[in-house]
């Protein structure tokens, strides 16, 4: 069989194509055999696979589990929602106050927006701007499985996220994720853990451009897992 795996951010720069092609000589594989079979027809790929996971059919998958022609398959490097309404993409500029508009609700005492934008300075370096891709229809996905887990976390509370790709300037916004619930402690948690919960699971990278260079920035804050459930505090 033959499967196709579309790739982003730095891995596109590695394997110098944005879809992989591999002809496997059975009708299925798993998850584990397949990325073995990629390491040793791409060696120097070998490394950067240990920190990616696959996806299939828009569902991070484990090890174990099986795929066949038939599966939509991307291999997602480790990253920095028809379309529900609360959860967009989009190469325009955000609006924030349109986003928080998407959570206003009557019997809500809190509301919050989080506002991330392109910093200038990181560490002595200056960046010029940002770039961002993503694996649209997966990242809607789980952009959308963020507000449902924060529902479940905190019953009632609402969330929004409009996220943008492309080229984002300095002081530009990349990413407004707003957040309102009845008490304003649960809304300072879930906000939080909807920005952290979209660095970790969410397929959108950051190219990072200097005046001397760039960079494909994955997760920078340890061993990164989207498998992985979050501690309930």
């Amino acid at each position: 069989m033959k499967l196709h795996i579309h790739l982003f951010a730095g891995l596109v720069d590695l394997f110098g194509t944005s879809v992989l092609h591999i002809d496997i000589q059975q009708e299925t594989i798993s998850i584990e055999q397949l990325k073995e079979q990629i390491a040793a027809a791409y060696p120097t790929a070998s490394e950067p696979l240990q920190t990616c996971f696959f996806a299939k059919n828009q569902a991070y998958a484990g090890s174990q589990e099986i795929v066949t022609e038939a599966d939509e398959l991307a291999l997602i490097p480790p990253v920095s929602g028809g379309q529900p309404a609360n959860y967009e993409i989009t190469y325009e500029t955000i609006d924030a106050a349109s986003v928080a508009a998407k959570v206003n609700h009557p019997n809500h005492g809190a509301s919050l927006a989080f506002i991330g934008t392109t910093r200038e300075m990181t560490y002595g370096q200056r960046t010029v701007l940002l770039e961002y891709e993503a694996y649209t229809p997966m990242a809607l996905k789980t952009m959308e499985s963020i507000g449902q887990e924060i529902d479940a976390k905190w019953p009632g509370t609402l969330c929004a996220i409009t996220h943008r790709l492309g080229k984002v300037a300095i002081a530009e916004a990349s990413v407004v994720i707003a957040v309102s619930s009845p008490h304003r402690a649960d809304c300072y948690e879930a906000s939080r853990y909807a920005i952290e919960r979209l660095k970790q699971i969410v397929p959108i990278w950051k190219k990072e451009i200097w005046e001397d260079g760039s960079e494909w920035k994955g997760s920078q804050t340890g061993p990164w897992n989207p498998l992985e459930i979050p501690a309930t505090e």
